[in-house]
């Protein structure tokens, strides 16, 4: 009977899945879960939806909310991450003075000016939750779904023994796109994809023992396809692989796509250079954040039963728990040097099998040459980013964003500076490493 601990468990809505995933398996229904939250009322609900979720499919596990979070780690098996540190005011200054200087970042949440400074805000809750896990559960792994990943789970590698390991769903959701575009059914489509959270790469692809690479690239003559993911199309036109982030978030890890409203509006398609604009997405996350975790929301308690979500979290505690092999993609330390062209301090998102022994990591080898250079530039500002956070260094703050590609696509040095001046001034009050 594992303990699961739910942090951040208030963000109702993906809270409620998670916790759904975990029963929806026999070898979990039993599982002791623990819910926290500093939000009382949003961790109720949230509690109140766990239970009759148990209670409905005549389950015997149990759950338990608090406020308290060295409460629900004690003894914990495995953790799982959703926190957001903050909330709406700093990730509007993330947004909108990089907007006054020209950056204008797709979402903002995972790289460029605005992830940099939500990993700032957010290292010092982290380290903090490490130090509780090293005192209360040493033993549990961490499975960490907070953003911006890479830059959290490169700096709890380098500051703690946690067994931290990054989850995100964009290669599943690559996958699902790259079989619709190449007109073949998902079942049966076998890949090999690595790279760096939202800049891996899909190295091969194939059906029924065939790649999918020459229909992808007839694919990009069909404007009904090309217009569906104009960024993606264009990076493997001109680089040769398919990247794993959806397009408009991929145009802001590169300096190809924003440089100006001409351009976005050319690259993003007929209706969809609207979803692209910045405003566009923090009013729209604003909207959602406020509709999906509105502690007084209704839910038919007498209904919820555990249904199963394409989440990673359930099926890795599955697999180690039943010695079930499966393989997926996490973010991982490479450690191992799955990515041998890749700092081995780097966090990297590569293939994993999972059972009952663990994590292990495969091995990729070198990443093409003709892409590793993408991965390299961005583990770089990780490292500038964490070791800036780590040792209170502003410097090497003002150094990650210089060398962020969409900010050094549309401003000169100075103005740069003049910008993270601007944002560590605006954001102080989150940054106490940094004071």
């Amino acid at each position: 009977m594992p303990k699961i601990t739910f942090l951040g468990a208030g963000s109702m809505v993906f809270a409620t899945n998670l916790v759904g995933d975990v029963l929806s398996f026999e070898s979990l229904e039993d599982s002791e879960l623990a819910l926290m939250d500093i939000d009382k009322d949003r961790l109720e609900t949230t509690r109140k939806i766990t239970e009759a979720t148990i209670e409905n499919a005549g389950l015997d596990g149990s759950v338990g909310a608090t406020t308290d979070r060295k409460e629900a780690l004690d003894g914990a098996d495995y953790v799982l991450n959703m926190i957001n540190v903050g909330g709406t005011e700093p990730f509007e200054n993330e947004i909108r003075i990089p907007q006054k200087y020209g950056v204008n970042q797709a979402i903002g949440d995972t790289i460029g000016p605005g992830g940099i400074f939500r990993a700032l805000r957010t290292i010092p809750t982290m380290l903090d939750i490490a130090a509780d896990i090293e005192e209360k559960c040493p033993e549990a792994m961490l499975l960490n779904y907070t953003n911006p990943m890479s830059i959290l789970c490169k700096t709890l590698y380098e500051a703690t023994d946690v067994d931290v390991y990054g989850l995100c769903h964009s290669v599943p959701h690559t996958m699902e796109a790259l079989a619709e575009y190449a007109g073949v059914s998902q079942e049966g489509l076998e890949y090999w994809v690595a790279g760096i959270n939202h800049v891996a790469w899909v190295l091969t692809a194939e059906h029924d023992g065939e790649s999918i690479y020459p229909a992808l690239h007839e694919a990009v003559d069909d404007p009904s396809i090309y217009e569906q993911d104009t960024v993606r199309f264009e990076m493997m036109k001109h680089f040769g692989y398919f990247p794993t982030e959806s397009s408009h978030h991929m145009s802001e890890y590169v300096p190809y796509f924003r440089t100006d409203d001409e351009t976005i509006d050319a690259m993003t398609g007929e209706g969809f250079a609207e979803r692209m604009q910045t405003a566009t997405y923090l009013e729209g996350w604003t909207q959602r954040s406020a509709e999906r975790d509105n502690p007084d929301i209704e839910v038919d308690l007498d209904n919820v039963m555990p249904e199963r979500s394409e989440e990673y979290a359930s099926r890795l505690i599955d697999s180690i728990e039943t010695d079930t092999p499966r393989q997926v993609n996490l973010n991982v330390p490479n450690t191992t040097g799955a990515i041998s062209n890749l700092a081995t301090s780097a966090c990297v998102e590569v293939p994993v099998l999972v059972d009952g022994t663990g994590i292990t990591p495969c091995s990729v080898g070198d990443l093409p040459a003709e892409v590793v250079a993408f991965p390299q530039r961005h583990t770089t500002i990780h490292r500038l980013v964490a070791e800036g956070a780590l040792e209170g260094d502003r410097e090497k703050i003002h150094q990650a964003v210089k060398l962020d590609p969409l900010s050094s696509a549309v401003l000169m040095l100075d103005e740069i500076h003049e910008m993270t001046e601007e944002l560590l001034e605006a954001n102080k009050a989150y940054l106490p490493q940094l004071e």
